[in-house]
């Protein structure tokens, strides 16, 4: 047996999962490699979701790009963040059951880290990497073409895509205020699973919102979300009254 692979029977075998993407591996430990997550020790899947994410980013805005042919920079821009994100690759490796072929340290498997958004996502661009040293661009092109194609197709309105800090930021300035700030004010939980509180505030009037995630980027998008959220109903009651 190849010393990538599991010895855990509660793993399945990689070759299932080749069969079901119907990829057939001319260097099968490629596969092996991709479902390896770093808790498993040096031989882990990183260094090809490094290689995944490239190829995925390229096959995508080249699909939006041909697509959309009258769309602006922006809004393919929006399109591609929101199907390459860490919730939109864990929605497709759900579907294609990658949870089961995952290779996870005892801490991982414990705490069911092959149910975490980020280590499916993190496999699924590893193993999109595997492909493409394996079979070549082109194959792994079709068969990303074949995993997005109905998320490709039901793309949202490009505006409503905005991340929250840029919704924001552009009513801020629209209304010539001054832009917030975001500072971190407590980070709780353990090494593996953190939660970050931010708290954001506008200079002008010391208005303040808090947002918590599972990293300070995500913490600050829920607090910039709260704080718009704030601002828009104040002025949605201010504008009632006065009519």
């Amino acid at each position: 047996m190849s010393v990538l692979k599991s010895g855990n029977p509660l793993v399945a075998a990689p070759e299932k999962l080749a069969q079901h993407i119907g990829i057939a591996f001319t260097n099968p430990e490629l596969l092996e490699m991709a479902l390896r997550h770093r808790s498993a020790g040096n031989l882990n899947n990183e260094r090809l979701e490094f290689l995944g994410d490239a190829v995925l980013n390229l096959v995508i805005a080249h699909q939006l790009y041909t697509i959309h042919s009258k769309a602006t920079e922006g809004e393919l821009s929006r399109w591609r963040a929101s199907l390459v994100r860490e919730e939109s690759l864990a929605v497709i490796a759900r579907e294609l059951d990658l949870g089961r072929y995952l290779v996870l340290g005892p801490g991982e498997l414990k705490s069911g880290g092959f149910r975490r958004d980020s280590i499916l996502a993190d496999a699924l661009e590893a193993t999109i990497g595997a492909v493409y040293l394996d079979q070549g661009f082109e194959v792994a092109q079709a068969l990303l073409v074949r995993l997005f194609e109905r998320m490709l197709k039901d793309l949202p309105d490009a505006a409503s895509l905005k991340d929250p800090k840029t919704r924001l930021q552009e009513w801020l300035q629209g209304s010539k205020r001054e832009l917030p700030s975001y500072e971190v004010t407590k980070i709780s939980g353990q090494a593996h699973k953190q939660v970050f509180e931010v708290t954001c505030r506008l200079s002008d009037t010391q208005q303040k919102a808090v947002g918590r995630g599972s990293s300070r980027r995500k913490a600050e998008q829920a607090a910039a979300e709260s704080m718009y959220e704030a601002l828009t109903l104040r002025q949605q009651k201010f504008t009632g009254s006065g009519q």
